[in-house]
């Protein structure tokens, strides 16, 4: 039976409602990923006036200190889930948190140094209360079944519904702060109406998902004797660093998509079409990714996917950088839409891989500390989502880009517009390629489970 089939056959412990219950999380998620990295770095930049090369700090170094954080969440998990069979006290508290935190993000009374520091400080905030529910929400699905198609299934649900939750982010998101007037109005407009949902859509999976039995191991590993322990494991690694450089990838692209959209394509109010155009393809591609991997395997489909959004970025410097007028914003926008389901591979096969790497290392181990693994994970995941703002932002410094508030606009130059181009293109399908050699390792680590007849 291939893993497509799955879903239909799925047992009262994994049922449909529970399914979506567990996938709400993933469109709170979703929206506090992408709203930041699509809008923060332009928020500071061109509504509040800082400078490109310090916003760029701004938005790299608090994810940096989280990338610290998340490991040690995901010890603090599987020390809750010894002690109580379960992981519900991280996942209220990351869901009270992070709504109040993301929307202080874009409520900063400052502008200059002062507006800066006020983003960091709350950037911190948000990104820690972040991982109080990321870590544990995706240590989930390794403990809701012992069945890798059942996993897979879930993985898939979850990526339609983190898919749901970055449409919303990037269409929504930027339309708000245009419907309220842009400026420093419409973004905190944008970030209560965004943060009220997230509190929502976060709530119901935390105390939804109290059925699921956790059972990390007969003892909690601290933080340090986790990462001794995980070190063997290096399947797990080679996916992880693959992960992180195509998280990079895309997440440069999204930091550069208003630049793109204002100062390339002349229309700030692209920024929401192309933002859909790169992202709403995968909701119908997630599926079919699915069947295919079943098919084919999945690091095969992954590996295929990471080439094709490798030249489509690369397609995209001509498209939107010699072509001109209306042929250059629909070149571009057909360009994204190609993108986007090769998106949906990148979505949803690394995370039903992950679950197996930590199953398969309880051979290992004797046990299944299924958070720390996830905690290494989501802190390599924060790490390229905030590498890519952060690196984007200072190739606009080194190539002149000069901010700006909305009642003073500047022109850039010719250099600083090309930087912005290199950003949307070549740099993310150089990424791209670059994350394929620890693709071969690992499949090289798992051949025989990958490379076996579809069941």
């Amino acid at each position: 039976m291939t893993t497509a089939a799955r879903p239909a056959d799925l047992t009262d412990e994994v049922s449909r409602s529970r399914l979506v219950v567990y996938g709400l999380g993933s469109v709170g998620t979703g929206l506090f990923s992408t709203v930041p990295g699509l809008l923060l770095l332009y928020f500071m930049t061109d509504a509040l006036g800082v400078p490109a090369g310090v916003a760029g700090l701004v938005v790299t170094l608090p994810k940096a200190w989280d990338v610290l954080v998340n490991p040690w969440v995901g010890a603090a998990s599987d020390r809750e889930a010894v002690r109580t069979g379960g992981r519900t006290r991280l996942l209220v508290a990351g869901a009270l948190a992070l709504p109040a935190a993301f929307a202080a993000m874009f409520l900063s009374p400052m502008t200059g140094t002062g507006a800066a520091i006020w983003v960091a400080v709350t950037f911190v905030l948000a990104a820690g209360a972040y991982s109080l529910f990321q870590v544990p929400y995706v240590a989930l699905p390794t403990e809701m079944s012992g069945d890798p198609a059942v996993r897979t299934c879930i993985t898939v649900w979850r990526i339609v519904f983190l898919t749901l939750g970055i449409l919303v982010a990037g269409g929504v998101a930027p339309a708000l702060v245009g419907a309220a007037g842009n400026g420093r109005t419409g973004y905190a407009v944008m970030a209560v109406t965004v943060g009220a949902v997230i509190a929502v859509v976060l709530l119901v999976p935390a105390l939804g998902t109290r059925w699921v039995r956790s059972r990390p191991g007969p003892e909690p590993l601290g933080l340090v004797p986790a990462f001794r322990t995980a070190r063997g494991n290096r399947p797990f690694f080679a996916l992880l660093a693959s992960f992180v450089l195509q998280a990079a990838a895309v997440a440069i692209m999204l930091a550069a998509a208003p630049y793109v959209a204002t100062h390339r394509l002349g229309d700030y109010s692209l920024t929401s079409v192309l933002f859909l155009c790169l992202v709403a393809p995968s909701a119908f591609a997630v599926p079919l990714w699915a069947r295919g991997a079943a098919r084919w395997g999945r690091l095969r489909c992954l590996t295929f996917a990471t080439c094709g959004y490798a030249l489509g970025a690369a397609a995209l410097l001509p498209a939107a950088g010699i072509t001109s007028g209306t042929a250059s914003v629909v070149a571009t926008l057909a360009l994204c839409a190609l993108l986007g389901v090769c998106f949906a591979a990148l979505q949803v096969l690394p995370l039903a891989l992950l679950p197996d790497t930590v199953h398969e290392d309880s051979a290992r181990t004797g046990r299944i500390q299924s958070g720390a693994f996830t905690g290494l994970w989501t802190a390599g995941e924060t790490f390229g989502l905030a590498a890519g703002p952060g690196a984007y932002a200072l190739a606009l410094a080194a190539t002149g880009f000069t901010s700006s508030t909305p009642g003073h606009p500047v022109a850039q130059t010719a250099t600083a517009q090309t930087g912005i181009l290199l950003g949307f293109s070549v740099v993310p399908a150089l990424l791209m390629l670059l994350s394929l050699p620890a693709l071969h390792v690992y499949g090289r680590r798992r051949a025989p489970q990958e490379t076996e007849s579809p069941r």
